[in-house]
């Protein structure tokens, strides 16, 4: 597994995010029952750059916590049909399977912490799991799903032990 992780310059969450963003995917991929090796890429930077990603990509002229941007079309975990695309959906050099990318505002990380009486890193790490959960396939447009993916994202977190009470 891995993750091609770019912070802007300025940016020092105080921790390695690299090493979080390989647990996390890991663990999602694990729980998901992944029949591949995976990879994913992850952007982290301000509301501004989040905000221009939301509208030229979503035509949304706002900012948000995090983006999602799947590569495959995974319907909730089902990783059945990647291998019909193999030039597309896998990384040539590496074999890996090509998940998607990820945007995360650090100025909503730092804010949603403080707001949810949090640590920076849980903050980070549940955008993480969250987008995680995107690109493979699942969704929160209805009370369900949403309830699906709180599950999973939660169990992920408490695995490797970043709970809400943790101030790692």
């Amino acid at each position: 597994m891995t993750s091609c992780v770019d912070i802007d310059e300025d940016i020092d969450l105080g921790f390695d995010v690299q090493e979080l963003t390989v647990s996390l995917l890991e663990a999602v991929c694990e729980s998901e029952e992944c029949p591949y090796e995976t990879c994913i890429n992850v952007y982290v930077t301000h509301s501004d750059n989040v905000r221009v990603y939301n509208r030229e990509y979503r035509d949304i002229d706002a900012t948000t916590d995090v983006l999602s941007f799947p590569a495959l079309d995974i319907i909730e975990g089902d990783f059945s049909g990647v291998e019909d695309d193999l030039s597309s959906n896998f990384d040539p050099e590496s074999g890996e399977l090509i998940l998607g990318d990820i945007v995360i505002n650090v100025d909503r990380v730092y804010s949603q912490a403080e707001e949810y009486g949090h640590s920076v890193k849980r903050e980070f790490a549940f955008l993480t799991a969250h987008s995680l959960y995107h690109l493979c396939g699942y969704d929160h447009e209805t009370e369900p799903q949403a309830r699906i993916m709180e599950e999973k994202q939660e169990a992920v977190l408490v695995k490797l032990g970043i709970t809400r009470e943790s101030h790692v």
